[in-house]
Formats: structure tokens, sequence, C-alpha cells
């Protein structure tokens, strides 16, 4: 199609506005959902009375209350919701009070539980944090006297000692005493080596069967001590290691190591609560020596599998009064595999109460810490109490306001519902809710002024549409060809209506029956501004030209025309009668005096006319200010048709040159607007040579997939950016 339009549907009359239609029945699945949930209520209460029965009925009725339980809470909790939504939310007043119990609430709530996950956590820690200090206390304890005795024994084999016979009465240790989980003294074992070989020792804790043999990476390493918690296989031990020089080239090592068991674990968690490991199983377990299923010896010692698997000692303290809640707590101990020394950790498990923690922390003041802590708590609650309660007082006074102005609006927009525009606000307050009802009277005084605007706007609209039905039959309606030339055209307003202008006119060999076509006339033009004011100096400039080409005819073809011309003017006025008309020059000479004398002086228009013959394939053209077109010969050369003077319209007595060209086979006539090649993007114009490169690269496509291509690139180079100008293009091919 030459020309887009599509007309717009027809807006509602403002009457339409206030009428009210009736709301759709709703759905009745609210009332079987409720009655679903009644029965499945009591189903679950007679399931709840036979799951009390023993045997199959039983069990099987206590899973089938559990199915009605989660269907009741599946079906009841979208109803509840709904209820709440429907009736106790509807009114904004509830919607308010909620929102603010929910705002102040929600403050309170989340800082209270911050406050009691922070102290837990502190607490844990605080415990755990007790716990390794008390066991790596007892590991430096152990490496002092491990060094002290590897010093003493590598002093007495220097002076000569017996070593099948070597004694040290003076470092001899007790054991502790299992029944006195208090007792500083330990359950120690020692092992002594020379040269990395056993060395028996006599009378000292341990011999050289103890279960920590001595480890490669130690043995032949360049470290002289170490003391770690080491694992080995599935025990931990507390393990000091010391190598001094014994003279004669001999080295001494001497390892002490404690088994970590339910004695010492009571003792580490002693006034403090009950202490655990959960030992890592090592893969490469050194081999103990079995007694029974599910029992390992250690020492003199039989290692349940409760002792294997986890260690523990004392007892959770009993709290001192409500708030005194248990706290448990998990972390880390670091450790060392004793067979490769390579580090690792297993966990420590640690519980108690705040009481004890805070006794441990504060020692004897915490009686009166306490207090002031308790009363400053009890201070501060009451405080935020009422706090609370005077801002929901406050918010409640607020929200009667708020609703009130509310419930009145509600009541003005159900009177303007149905048509009453008569219907005020009293406003009896000063603030921004007055306000809003002082604006809302006034909405609906100038209420009736807008719906009359409007009605004066459909209407300018409904004209608009006319007038651009009435442009879209001043354009050809369809594509013009005549046998030896093809013809193309199209416009496209930027807004509802063109200010551009093309027509095709034909010229046959006779004006009644028009049997054949002996010439084409093209015309395409662009008027200055834009809008309804450019449509009709459009339709006017369209109204002339075709009332030449139409007076040509009637002047070439009237025999009592030419006899009447004869007459006056001698035996040339034929032939000069036959070149006005085939003359674009001269036409614009006259349609230049036609529109300086008949439109306003800034109205003016630029043109190009021009006028192919048929039979010599001749184009004849005069350009008034128009973008001077093109012809893209079948070589690829271009010639501009520039030849013509100013624009229509503006000054009277003008005076136009024509030029003249024939077309070959081939050829093609680009004529266009300037809202063709004026596009702006980033890059800048879209400019004449894309214009002549998208044309040559199609050109022996048909001259409707021509203007397609042309049109799609220049939406591509506009982008998202509204259409600036009207586009118009004009394009023929020599046959």
């Amino acid at each position: 199609m030459p020309f887009s339009w599509q007309p717009r549907l027809p807006s509602p009359p403002p009457e339409a506005l206030f009428k009210r239609e009736p709301l759709p029945a709703p759905p009745h699945r609210s009332s079987r959902k409720r009655q679903a949930l009644r029965i499945l209520a009591v189903a679950v209460v007679v399931l709840s009375f036979t799951a009390q029965v023993s045997g199959f009925i039983g069990k099987a009725s206590s899973w089938l209350r559990w199915g009605a339980i989660a269907a009741v809470i599946y079906l009841g909790v979208p109803l509840l919701y709904r209820y709440l939504r429907s009736n106790v939310l509807w009114r904004l007043r509830n919607k308010l009070a909620l929102t603010y119990i929910l705002i102040g609430l929600s403050p309170v709530v989340l800082f209270f539980l911050l406050v009691c996950l922070s102290s837990y956590v502190a607490a844990g820690q605080f415990a755990i944090h007790l716990a390794v200090t008390r066991l790596i206390s007892h590991l430096e304890e152990l490496a002092l006297e491990n060094g002290a005795v590897s010093h003493h024994l590598a002093s007495m084999i220097r002076e000569g000692a017996d070593l099948s016979n070597l004694v040290m009465p003076e470092l001899e240790l007790r054991e502790m005493d299992v029944h006195d989980p208090t007792s500083s003294q330990l359950r120690r074992q020692t092992a002594a080596f020379l040269d990395n070989k056993p060395l028996p020792l006599v009378k000292i804790i341990g011999n050289a069967r103890s279960p920590l043999p001595l480890p490669d990476w130690f043995a032949h390493g360049n470290i002289s001590a170490k003391h770690a918690i080491v694992i080995d296989g599935q025990s931990v031990y507390l393990t000091a290691i010391n190598r001094r020089d014994a003279g004669n080239g001999h080295t001494i090592t001497l390892i002490s190591s404690v088994l970590i068991d339910r004695q010492l674990m009571t003792l580490v968690a002693s006034g403090l609560g009950s202490a655990g490991l959960v030992p890592t199983l090592s893969e490469d377990e050194r081999p103990v020596s079995s007694t029974t299923k599910g029992q390992q010896a250690f020492g003199d010692r039989t290692l349940s599998n409760d002792e294997i698997n986890r260690v523990s000692g004392g007892s959770e303290p009993p709290p001192a009064n409500a708030l005194d809640v248990r706290v448990g707590f998990v972390s880390a101990l670091p450790v060392m595999h004793l067979d490769s020394g390579t580090p690792a950790s297993i966990p420590i498990r640690v519980e108690s109460r705040p009481s004890v923690l805070y006794q441990q922390l504060f020692g004897s003041s915490l009686s009166g810490l306490k207090n002031y802590v308790r009363i400053s708590f009890i201070v501060i609650c009451v405080l935020f109490a009422l706090i609370e309660a005077l801002a929901l007082y406050m918010a409640m006074r607020l929200s009667r306001t708020i609703t009130q102005s509310v419930e009145d609006l509600y009541a003005a927009t159900l009177s303007i519902d149905q048509g009453d525009l008569s219907h005020r606000i009293k406003v009896h307050r000063v603030d921004q809710l007055a306000d809003l009802s002082h604006s809302f009277n006034r909405m609906t005084w100038s209420l009736q002024r807008l719906l009359e605007e409007q009605k004066e706007k459909e209407r300018m609209q409904n004209e608009l549409s006319i007038a651009q039905e009435v442009q879209e039959n001043l354009f050809p309606l369809a594509s013009v060809q005549i046998p030896t030339l093809e013809l193309h055209g199209v416009c496209r307003p930027a807004r509802s209506v063109s200010g551009d202008y093309y027509d095709f006119l034909v010229f046959h060999n006779d004006s009644v029956s028009q049997t054949r076509a002996t010439g084409l006339g093209i015309a395409l033009g662009d008027i200055s501004g834009k809008g309804i004011s450019a449509a009709l100096l459009m339709a006017m400039l369209h109204s002339a030209v075709r009332a030449y080409r139409f007076a040509s005819e009637e002047l070439v073809f009237s025999e009592s025309s030419l006899a009447a011309l004869m007459a006056a003017r001698g035996e040339d006025a034929l032939s000069d009668c036959g070149e006005i008309f085939e003359s674009p020059g001269r036409i614009m000479s006259l349609l230049n005096r036609h529109l300086y004398r008949s439109t306003q002086p800034e109205k003016y228009a630029t043109l190009f006319l021009a006028h192919y013959d048929a039979a010599s394939s001749r184009l004849t053209y005069s350009t008034a200010g128009q973008l001077p077109p093109f012809v893209l010969k079948t070589d690829g050369t271009l010639l501009r048709l520039d030849l013509g003077g100013t624009v229509v319209g503006l000054m009277d007595g003008m005076r136009y040159d024509e030029g003249c060209i024939t077309l070959e086979s081939g050829d093609i006539l680009i004529a266009y607007s300037d809202g063709v090649t004026e596009p702006e993007n980033d890059f800048g114009d879209f400019g004449e040579e894309r214009l002549i490169d998208v044309v040559r690269q199609h050109r022996h496509l048909p001259l409707e997939v021509i203007s397609s291509e042309v049109l799609q690139a220049l939406d591509a180079w506009i982008g998202n950016e509204e259409q600036p100008d009207d586009i118009t293009l004009v394009l023929a091919r020599q046959i």
C-alpha cells in the first residue's frame, strides 16, 4: 500500500464512564471448601479416639489422623486468610491497627531474639574456651615434667648409670586418684628410648610397652621437643616428647602421655558442667591388644565402645531458675596425628548453664552484678512497654483520623459513580487529608468541564480520521505501471496526516477512451510545516497539479479549443499548447503563482515535477527546492537531477529551468523527501549514500521490495526514537 493508515476505534461516550456494570457472581467454591473442612475436622476427632485402640486399627487411625490434619491445614489456612482479608481486614482502620502492632512488636521481638542468640553463642564459646584452656594447661604441665625427667635421665647416663637398672626415686610420680576428680595428678605413661631404641625404666609410671611409640617424624627429625594433643588410633592423648644429648654420641628420648579419658574430662569439666570429645578414627590405626568383643586394652584398663567413640566427663549442673537454660556448644579442638605429625581437629562439646558460666567469669562478685543486671533489665522492659503503649495509642488516634477521611472519600466516590457530580465532602480539619478532600471537591467541580472537553476532543478526533481518509484517497491507490516504465511510491507520515505529497499522472492518446498511455507525469513535494495545516496545503497542491493535467488533456484533444487558439495566435498555437503541459518548468511557474496568491507568505512547498515520454523514454524534469532525485544507471553510475529553481509559493514571478535525460533499460529513478535522508542517530544522518547503497544492493528486485528494504534500513537507523519527519519515496524503473 502506498499510504499506511489504520482508523482508530471511537472512544466510549462520557456517560459510559459512570455506568456501573454488575459484578459477576463469585463461584461457590468457598462453601464447598468449608463443608469439606467441617467433615475433615470431625474425621480428625474420630481418628484421634480410634488411634488409642491397640493393634492394626490404632496404627492405621494414627496415620490417617495425620493425613486428615494436613488436609485441614491445607484447606483451613486459605479460608482463614480469605475470611480475615474480606471481613476483618477490609476496613482500613483494622489494617492500620494491625500494621502499627506489627511495626511496634517486630523490632522488639527481633531485638530479643538477637540478644538471646548472641548470648547463647557467647556463652557456648566461653564454655568451649574454658575447657580447651584447661586441657592446654594440663598439657603444658605435662611438658614441663617430661622436660625435667628427660634432662635428669640424660645426666644419669652421662655419669655412667647402669642402663639395665635405671632408677629415679626423686622423680617418682603418683597416680591420680580415680575417685577424686579434683586431684591434680594424672594417669601418665612414660617411655624412654636410647638412640631410638626402647630403654627400660624402674619405679616410674609406664614402661617400654607404652601405647605411644616413638614416631618416625620425630626420631629422624631435627626437633628436640614437641608437646601437643595427639590422636593415635581411636584414642586421644596429652603428649610431650623431649630429646636430650646423653654423651658419647648417645641421645635419649622421653615420651610422656596422658590418655584423655573420663577422669581427665571430669577434671576439665569441674565447675563447668559436662565436656566431651569425639575422637577421629585413623585409617592406619595401630593394632592394640584385644580382650573381648567391643572392648580394647589400655595399660591395665579396658576401654568400652562408649569410651572409644565418645570421651566425656562431668555432669550437667542443675538450673538456678527458669531462665537458666542449658547451653550446649560444639567446636573444633586442634590435634595432631601421632604417626604422620600432620595437624587435624576433632569435635569438642561442652554443656553448661549461664549461671555457672557467670560464676566462672565474675567469681564472687556475681551476686551483686546479677541483681544489678536483673533490675536494669526490668527497668528497660518497663520503659519499652510504656513507649510501645504510647506509640500504639497515638497510632490509633492517627488511624482514626486517616480512616475517617478515607470513608468520606469512599462515600464521595460512590456518589460520583452514580453520576452525582454535585456531591461535596464536608471538611472540618486543617491537615493534608483535609487538603485531599478539598482537592476531591475541586475535581468533581471540574469533572463536568473535562467531560465537555472530552466530547470536543472526540469530535476533533473524528474529523481528523475523516481527514486521514480523504488524504489516503489523494495518493495513488496502487502501483502505477505503463508498458515502458515501472513505478512505485510510498508515504509514511510522522503524525496522523502527512505534509508530503507524491502523485503519478498518466497521459493517454485519447482523453475519452484512454486506449494507450503516451506519457507519465511524476510529482513529489514536501510542504513546509507538519500537521493539519501542511496536510491542507498538500491537498491544495495535489488539486492544482491534477487540474493542470486534466486541463492539458482537454486542451490538446478538444477540436474547438484548438481552432480557437489557432485563430487567435496563428499557426504555431497548436505546438505551443501541447508543450505547455508537457513542460515541468512551465507548470512549476504556474503552481508558484497559484500558491503565492492563495496562501500566507510563510507557506511554501518544495516540489519535483517530471514528464516521461513513453515513445522516446525521455524524462523531462524540474526541481523547485526539493532534494535532487537520482538516476541509478545500469553500469552503477549516478546522475543527479538538480536543474530547476527555488521553492514554490514563496515569491511571485519565478522561472524554473528544466532538464532532460533519456532512460535506458534497467535505469532506476530515485526521488525522495528529506524524511528519508535526514534522520539522525549517534553516527549522524542516514544520508544519500546509504539510500543509494540499499537501492543498488536490491536493484534487480521488484520496486515494492526495494522500497520495503529502504524503510527497514531507516527504521533500524532511527531505532526506538520517534520518526522525526514524513517519509516519502518514489521509484521508477525503465523496462
